[in-house]
C-alpha cells in the first residue's frame, strides 16, 4: 500500500472512529409506516430513543428498538472499556429504504383479479456522539 493510501486510509478511521452502523434488511413491514417511528428517533440521545420505542404502541418501533439495540452492542464492542452512558450517543442517522416487494393477485368481482403488493424495507441506523 502506498503512503498516501495509507494515510488517507488512516484519517478515514479516525473520522469513523465514533460513528457505528447497525442494518436490518428485508424487514416485513411497508416502508412507509416504518418511517413515522423512524423520523421520531432522529437525532436524539440514545437512551431517549429507546424509551420511545419501547412506549410506542406502533409495532415498527419493536424492530427498530431491535437495530439500536444492535447499533450499541456495535459501539460497545468498537469501544472496549468505555461506558455507554457517558459517551453521549445520539441517533445521527436512521433512514428506511424501499426493499422488495412480493406481488400477490387477490380475487375481484366478475372474474377480476386486485393486485396486492406486500412490502418491505431496509432501515440502516447510524450512532454518533453528541457535538458540543
Amino acid at each position: 500500500m502506498g503512503s498516501r493510501k495509507r494515510e488517507s486510509a488512516l484519517a478515514r478511521k479516525l473520522t469513523n472512529q465514533d460513528v457505528v452502523k447497525a442494518l436490518h434488511n428485508d424487514c416485513p413491514s411497508s416502508p412507509r409506516k416504518m418511517r413515522l417511528v423512524a423520523d421520531i428517533i432522529r437525532g436524539v440521545e440514545v437512551d431517549k430513543a429507546l424509551y420511545i420505542l419501547k412506549y410506542s404502541k406502533k409495532d415498527a418501533s419493536n424492530k427498530l428498538e431491535k437495530v439500536l439495540l444492535s447499533a450499541m452492542a456495535n459501539w460497545q464492542s468498537k469501544n472496549e472499556g468505555a461506558d455507554i452512558e457517558e459517551a453521549n450517543l445520539i441517533v445521527k442517522e436512521i433512514f428506511v429504504d424501499s426493499a422488495r416487494q412480493l406481488k400477490r393477485l387477490r380475487p375481484a368481482p366478475q372474474g377480476r383479479g386486485y393486485r396486492i403488493r406486500k412490502r418491505s424495507n431496509h432501515i440502516t441506523l447510524i450512532l454518533g456522539t453528541k457535538e458540543n
